[in-house]
C-alpha cells in the first residue's frame, strides 16, 4: 500500500483529499503545515508527499530544500494555485517530482501520486542494493543497521589481523557462524581453510577420532585412515561451535592441543603439529558453566582472550527491517513480491526467540504458502505482537515456548525443527524429554 502525507494548511481541502485519496487505496496521513510534515518525514517513511507550495511558516520550497538537505528520499508531488516556469524549474532542481495546478483533477492526482510512489520504490531498492555491495567489499554475508553490530565488526577488525582466540557468545541463530567467518575473511589466514565443527552434533565417543582423525584399525570401523578437523584446518581457522556441549574428557585433549600445538591421531604414534586460529562460540554462559563445573576454567582462558557478544534480534529491532528487506529483495522465492506495512510493523514488534534463523525461516515459508503479491499480517502464523510488553521469564521458560513454537510451525517435524534450532535431533528430544513437550 502507497503510503502517502498530505500537506496543506486549508483544512477543509486537506480532508477532501484524504479521503478521495484513501478511497484509492492510498494510506494517507495529514499535516497541516510545513514544519508537522518535516517531523512526520523525519519519523516515518512515506512513498509520496503531496505538498502545498503556499503556506503560512516554512514554504513549499523551504520544505523541499530541508528535505534535499537531510537527504530525505521521499518523492515530493508539489501543488499551487499560482504556478510560473521559474518557480517550477526551482522545484525540479531540488527534487520535486511534478508539480500540479490547483484545482486538480483526482484521477490525474493519482496517477501522477502512483508514478511517484513507483520512483520512491525503485530509488529505495537501489540504496538497499548499493549498501549491499558496499558491505559485500567487507564482510559480505552479514546484514545489519544496528550500531551495536557495528562495533561488533569494529571489535572484528581490530582483533582479526593476530592468532588470538575468539570467543563468540550470544543465543542460537542470533549469526555466530557469520561473525566468525567475518574474523578468518579479514585475518592473514583468509586464504587457507575455514572449517566450522557444531559439539553437539558428535556423541562422547566421536569427538577425539573427529578433531584428531585416525589410523587404520584403530578401532572398529576404522576401515583407512583420516585426518581429524585439526589437520584439515591446518594454517587456516577452526570454528568450534557450541564448545559448551563438550565433554570435560574432550575438553582437556583440546586444552592439550591448545598449549602445545601437538597432537595424535587416534590409533597414531606420530606427532602433528597444529597451526590454527581458534574462534569458538556457545549459546551458554561459560562463566557459569565453570563455576557448576561443567566446563573446564583453564580452557575458557584459553579460548576466551576475546569475547564478541552478539546481542539477541529483539535487542535490535532495525536490523528486524534490514534483513526482512534484504531477503524480499534477494532471495529467489520473494521475487515479484512485497510485504505490506502493516506486516512489517508485526514483524518488527515480535520477539524472535529463534533470532535471525526464526526470522528467515518464516519468511522463506510465508512467501512460499501465500501466493498474494503482498503479504499481510495474517500471512505469519504465530507471529505475535510481543516485543516491548513481555513479562520477565527464565531463560528454561523462552527455550521451551521457543521449541514449541518451531514445532508447531512444521507441523511437529523434529528434524526441521532441529535445524531451524541450530540443534541435531538429539539435542531436540532431549530438550523435548526435559521440557516435557510432545509432538
Amino acid at each position: 500500500m502507497i503510503r502517502l502525507l498530505i500537506t496543506d494548511d486549508d483544512k477543509n481541502l486537506r480532508s477532501v483529499l484524504a479521503t478521495e485519496l484513501a478511497s484509492e487505496g492510498f494510506d494517507t496521513r495529514e499535516a497541516p503545515a510545513g514544519q508537522t510534515a518535516l517531523e512526520m518525514l523525519r519519523h516515518d517513511d512515506f512513498d509520496v508527499l503531496l505538498l502545498d507550495l503556499t503556506m503560512p511558516g516554512l514554504s513549499g520550497m523551504e520544505v523541499l530544500q530541508t528535505l534535499k538537505k537531510e537527504e530525505i528520499t521521499t518523492e515530493v508531488v508539489l501543488l499551487t494555485a499560482n504556478a510560473t516556469v521559474p518557480t517550477a524549474v526551482e522545484a525540479m532542481k531540488l527534487g520535486a517530482y511534478d508539480f500540479l495546478i490547483k484545482p486538480v483533477k483526482i484521477q490525474e492526482l493519482v496517477a501522477v501520486i502512483r508514478r511517484a510512489a513507483e520512483k520512491h520504490g525503485l530509488v529505495r531498492e537501489n540504496r538497499l542494493l548499493r549498501s549491499q555491495i558496499q558491505r559485500q567489499m567487507e564482510f559480505p554475508e552479514i546484514v545489519t543497521d544496528s550500531p551495536k553490530i557495528r562495533q561488533v565488526l569494529d571489535n572484528v577488525r581490530r582483533v582479526a589481523p593476530s592468532d588470538v582466540a575468539v570467543h563468540i557468545s550470544g543465543e542460537t541463530g542470533v549469526g555466530k557462524e557469520l561473525v566468525a567467518r567475518a574474523v578468518h575473511s579479514a585475518s592473514p589466514r583468509a586464504a587457507k581453510s575455514f572449517i566450522a565443527v557444531n559439539c553437539s552434533a558428535f556423541t562422547e565417543s566421536m569427538f577425539e577420532s573427529e578433531f584428531f582423525g585416525h589410523e587404520k584399525g584403530a578401532f572398529t570401523g576404522a576401515a583407512a585412515q583420516k585426518p581429524g578437523l585439526f589437520e584439515l584446518a591446518h594454517e587456516g581457522t577452526f570454528f568450534i561451535d557450541e564448545i559448551g556441549e563438550m565433554p570435560l574428557t574432550t575438553q582437556a585433549k583440546l586444552l592439550r592441543v591448545l598449549e602445545t600445538g601437538t597432537y595424535f591421531r587416534v590409533g597414531g604414534t606420530r606427532e602433528l603439529r597444529s597451526d590454527v586460529r581458534i574462534v569458538s562460540a556457545s549459546n551458554k554462559n561459560l562463566t557459569a558453566e565453570c563455576e557448576r563445573g561443567m566446563f573446564r576454567e583453564d580452557l575458557y582462558w584459553r579460548i576466551g582472550a576475546i569475547n564478541l557478544h552478539i546481542p539477541p534480534l529483539r535487542e535490535r529491532r532495525e536490523d528486524i527491517v534490514a534483513l526482512t528487506r534484504h531477503f524480499m529483495v534477494t532471495h529467489p522465492v520473494a521475487r515479484g513480491k512485497k510485504i505490506s506495512r502493516a506486516a512489517m510493523d508485526l514483524l518488527a514488534e515480535y520477539d524472535w526467540p529463534g533470532n535471525v534463523r526464526e526470522l528467515l525461516n518464516v519468511l522463506q515459508r510465508a512467501v512460499l504458502l501465500h501466493q498474494s503479491d503482498e503479504l499481510q499480517p495474517q500471512d505469519f502464523h504465530g507471529v505475535e505482537r510481543t516485543g516491548h510488553n513481555r513479562d520477565l521469564r527464565s531463560l528454561k521458560d523462552v527455550e521451551r515456548e521457543h521449541i514449541r513454537h518451531i514445532l508447531a510451525q512444521t507441523g511437529g517435524h523434529r528434524g526441521q525443527t532441529a535445524e531451524i534450532l541450530g540443534i541435531d535431533a538429539k539435542t531436540l528430544y532431549r530438550k523435548m524429554n526435559s521440557y516435557g513437550i510432545d509432538d
